[in-house]
């Protein structure tokens, strides 16, 4: 018996809802079972209602908003849990087109990717602004060289991904879970794939992107802290290099003065000097203790891998036995 469960994470989409599930297979080649998910982020209007009068199968219920993030893994969590394969993941106001998901799964399923992440016709999408393409095209290649991936479309939250490869995810970013997983699949060689997908017509305005400042504001600190988290010895040594570099070309500057016998009015410099040099210095050598807990960080994913996998073993026996007991 092979299961797939599509997860939608909704956070007040009562609106949307009923249009996106009625577009939703219930069955897919490949699989024996498709189910329904929803991750009620702290919902205050009739959204779970909604859902399950449309036939959702399953809902996570947070008591309060939680954000996209949180909301991902949890709806993760609990498929795996209730025994998925595959995993698909989409959006409450029905922007992919659903008729794409077998063609999303269909690499995940012949063994060719662990993820794979629906690509957007962006340049053609009317109701996006011309700076939002550019900056979409800026923020997926910045993206691409971090992750060492071929992904197109790395905001895009239309993507199927395996049982093991949701085992190995974690999300600590609470902006959003796209940009992370994608750079996460990347440093733990997971196979990453894009296939094109179309898109329906805007049902709301994005929730993520509320002003272009805002928005670039984030992507830089998200963008910047992927690297502080999974680059952390090549960040620091870079940031130590330049500041130890410029202290000593300030040093130099004042010994050039000082050689010439000017140096009395340069005492500025060679504090600067100083200073630029111990905070360079001391900077790379953070650099080796953040890769030791880079190290450590691995270890314990390592550790949280191998207990998502006996946890799932048993929850699949467990199954199989209720099933026994039905039959």
């Amino acid at each position: 018996m092979s299961k797939l469960i599509i997860q939608i994470p909704c956070f007040n989409e009562e609106k949307t809802i009923a249009i996106t599930l009625a577009e939703l297979p219930r069955k897919v080649k490949g699989f024996d079972e498709v189910e329904w998910l929803i991750i009620d982020d702290g919902c205050t209007d009739d959204t779970v209602r909604v859902a399950r009068e449309n036939g959702v199968d399953h809902v996570v219920s947070f008591t309060k908003n939680h954000g996209l993030a949180k909301g991902f893994m949890a709806g993760l969590d609990a498929c795996l849990q209730l025994g998925a394969d595959v995993i698909v993941n989409t959006d409450a106001d029905n922007q992919y087109q659903a008729a794409d998901i077998p063609k999303l799964v269909d690499p995940v399923l012949s063994g060719r990717a662990d993820i794979v992440v629906g690509a957007r016709p962006i340049a053609d999408i009317e109701h996006f602004s011309m700076m939002k393409k550019v900056l979409q095209r800026i923020g997926s290649w910045v993206v691409r060289i971090a992750s060492k991936t071929g992904v197109e479309d790395v905001t895009s939250g239309f993507r199927a991904m395996s049982r093991d490869a949701a085992m190995r995810m974690n999300v600590f970013n609470e902006y959003t879970y796209t940009l992370e997983t994608i750079i996460q699949a990347g440093q733990k060689n997971m196979a990453i794939i894009s296939v094109p997908i179309g898109t329906n017509e805007d049902l709301r305005p994005s929730r993520l992107l509320k002003s272009i400042p805002s928005y670039i504001r984030k992507s830089i600190f998200t963008i910047g802290r992927f690297f502080v988290v999974y680059k952390p010895f090549r960040f620091f040594i870079f940031l130590g290099s330049i500041l130890f570099l410029c202290g000593f070309l300030i040093g130099a500057r004042f010994l050039l003065y000082y050689i010439s016998g000017s140096g009395a009015g340069h005492i500025q410099s060679l504090i600067l000097a100083s200073v630029l040099l111990g905070i360079g210095l001391q900077t790379m050598l953070v650099a080796f203790l953040a890769d030791l807990l880079s190290v450590n960080r691995r270890l314990l994913e390592d550790i949280q891998y191998r207990a998502k996998k006996l946890d799932y073993a048993q929850g699949n026996a467990k199954r199989s036995d209720n099933q026994k007991s039905v039959e």
